[in-house]
C-alpha cells in the first residue's frame, strides 16, 4: 500500500462517501443513534478503527481480484470479516464448555484470508501506539502473530493430511493462561440468575422484564409480528436443541434500539424464555436484531457467494456456525418486516478481552500469539469438513500451501500494512473528528 495520502480535504470527502453507502440509510432513520455510535468512534483512533470496517475495506479493494498469498482458493474463505484486536472473548459452547476464541460474526463473510490478517495487525499497530510502544515493538508484536497463525495453520493442515498430529484444542479453563485464562475465570463467576436480575423481576410469580430507559414497550400488533417471527427462528433451529419444547416458551418481549459502535440505529427485541426447567433461575433471554449488510460484502463479486444466503440474518447464523465450533445452541435466524434478523442468547458467559491492564510486552506478547493460534483455527474450521458447500476445500491445506511459497515475505506483509494502515486510521481519526464537530456529516 503506498504511504503517500491524499489530502485530508480529499480524503475527508473519501470517508463521507464511504459512510453515505454504509451508514446512509440507517442514519436517516436514526440521527441520534449515529450522533451517539460516532462520539464513540471519536474517543480513540482505535475506536474509530472499530466502526469503520466500510473504509477499510473500500481502501482494500485494490486487492478484490489478487494480492500476495492470494489464490483462486485463498480468495474465497470464509473470514470474520472484522478482526481486531477486541473481538474476542469467551462464550459458553453448545457442549457446556466456556471457551476463549473469536468473537462478534456480525460482518462474518467469504473473501481473502489475508483481509482478516490485515485487519488484526493494523488494529495490533493501534493498539501499541496508544500504549507507547515503540516501531519496532510493534513489529515484534505482528511478527509474534503471524508466526503463532503460521505454525497453527500448518500444523492444522498436517493433522488433515492424515498425519498423527492430534486435534489442537480451545483455550478453555484448563489449557488458557494469562489474560485468556483470567476472562474465562471471570466468566466463570458470573452467572443465569445475576444476568437475569439485571433485566427482570418476578410479578405476580413469573418473571418480566424490567421497565427501564433501554426498553420500549411494544404494542399489541408489534409483538405479534415479533411471536410470528420467533416461529420461523425454531424452525432454523438444529435438533439438538428443540429437545425440550417448553424451553421455548416465551414469557415477555420487550424493544430495543441498538446504539453501540456496531449496531447503532438498528432495531432489536429482547424475548424472554422458559429456558431449560420450570427453575425461575433458568430463565433464559434471547435477543433478535436486524442483520446488517457485512463491509466485506460490498467488495466480492462473486455471484455464488451472492447468492449462497437468503439474507443478512441467514448469512450471518451461517457463518458464525462455520467460523465457530459448538456454537451457542439458541443461535438461529428468522425475518421481520421483510428484513432478516439474528438470534440469539444474551449470554451471562460472555467476557471480553479487556487490553486497558495488558501493559506488560512480554504478556502482550503472550497474548498476540494466542490470538494468532486462535485466528488459524477459525480459518481452518470453516471448509469442507465444516458441512457447508460454499467453501468445498480444506482452507487449512491451501492457506499453509500459499505461505509455505514465500515464508519469509508472509510476516512481512502484515507488518508493513500494519505500520502503514495504522497511520493512516490515526490519520483518518483526525479528519473524522474535524467532520463530525463541524457539522460536515450529512444528517447529523
Amino acid at each position: 500500500m503506498a504511504t503517500e495520502y491524499a489530502p485530508a480535504t480529499q480524503r475527508g470527502e473519501e470517508i463521507l462517501a464511504v459512510f453515505d453507502t454504509a451508514f446512509g440509510e440507517l442514519l436517516a432513520a436514526d440521527p441520534a443513534a449515529f450522533r451517539v455510535k460516532f462520539r464513540k468512534m471519536a474517543a480513540s483512533a482505535f475506536a474509530f478503527y472499530r466502526g469503520t470496517a466500510c473504509l477499510f475495506y473500500s481502501d482494500l479493494e485494490h486487492e478484490r481480484d489478487g494480492g500476495p498469498y492470494l489464490d483462486d482458493r485463498t480468495s474465497r474463505v470464509w473470514i470474520h470479516g472484522d478482526l481486531h484486536a477486541e473481538n474476542f472473548g469467551t462464550y459458553m459452547d453448545a457442549n457446556g464448555r466456556l471457551v476463549f476464541n473469536v468473537n462478534d460474526f456480525d460482518e462474518a463473510y467469504v473473501g481473502p484470508f489475508t483481509w482478516d490478517l490485515k485487519r488484526f495487525a493494523a488494529s495490533l499497530a493501534l493498539i501499541g501506539y496508544t500504549k507507547a510502544l515503540s516501531d519496532e515493538k510493534i513489529s515484534e508484536l505482528v511478527r509474534i502473530y503471524a508466526a503463532a497463525y503460521r505454525e497453527r495453520i500448518h500444523a492444522l493442515a498436517a493433522g488433515a493430511k492424515g498425519s498423527d498430529v492430534t486435534e489442537l484444542p480451545p483455550f478453555t479453563l484448563d489449557t488458557a493462561d494469562g489474560p485468556l485464562l483470567d476472562a474465562l475465570r471471570e466468566a466463570r463467576a458470573m452467572t443465569r440468575f445475576g444476568l437475569l436480575a439485571t433485566m427482570t423481576e418476578i410479578r405476580d410469580f413469573e418473571r418480566r422484564f424490567l421497565d427501564d430507559d433501554g426498553s420500549i414497550e411494544l404494542d399489541a400488533a408489534t409483538r405479534y409480528k415479533i411471536l410470528a417471527a420467533f416461529d420461523g427462528y425454531l424452525e432454523t433451529l438444529p435438533d439438538t436443541s428443540l429437545a425440550r419444547p417448553d424451553s421455548y416458551r416465551v414469557k415477555d418481549v420487550v424493544g430495543r434500539r441498538g446504539i453501540g459502535i456496531g449496531s447503532a440505529g438498528l432495531p432489536s427485541y429482547n424475548i424472554l424464555l422458559e429456558g431449560n426447567s420450570d427453575a425461575l433461575e433458568n430463565d433464559v433471554v434471547i435477543y433478535m436484531k436486524q442483520a446488517q449488510t457485512p463491509a466485506v460484502s460490498r467488495h466480492i463479486t462473486d455471484p455464488v457467494v451472492r447468492g449462497y444466503f437468503q439474507h443478512e440474518g441467514h448469512r450471518t447464523v451461517i457463518s458464525q456456525r462455520a467460523l465457530q465450533a459448538h456454537a451457542d445452541p439458541w443461535l438461529g435466524w428468522t425475518e421481520l418486516d421483510g428484513a432478516g434478523q439474528l438470534v440469539a442468547e444474551v449470554s451471562p458467559y460472555a467476557v471480553d478481552l479487556d487490553w486497558s491492564d495488558i501493559d506488560d510486552p512480554d504478556e502482550i506478547a503472550a497474548v498476540v500469539a494466542d490470538l494468532g493460534r486462535a485466528t488459524a483455527t477459525m480459518h481452518a474450521a470453516a471448509d469442507d469438513q465444516s458441512g457447508h458447500s460454499l467453501v468445498p476445500f480444506s482452507t487449512e491445506r491451501a492457506i499453509d500451501a500459499v505461505i509455505a511459497a514465500d515464508e519469509e515475505g508472509f510476516a512481512d506483509l502484515l507488518v508493513d500494512f500494519a505500520h502503514t494502515y495504522g497511520a493512516r486510521a490515526r490519520a483518518d481519526h483526525q479528519i473524522f473528528v474535524d467532520l463530525f464537530r463541524n457539522g460536515r456529516i450529512p444528517g447529523l
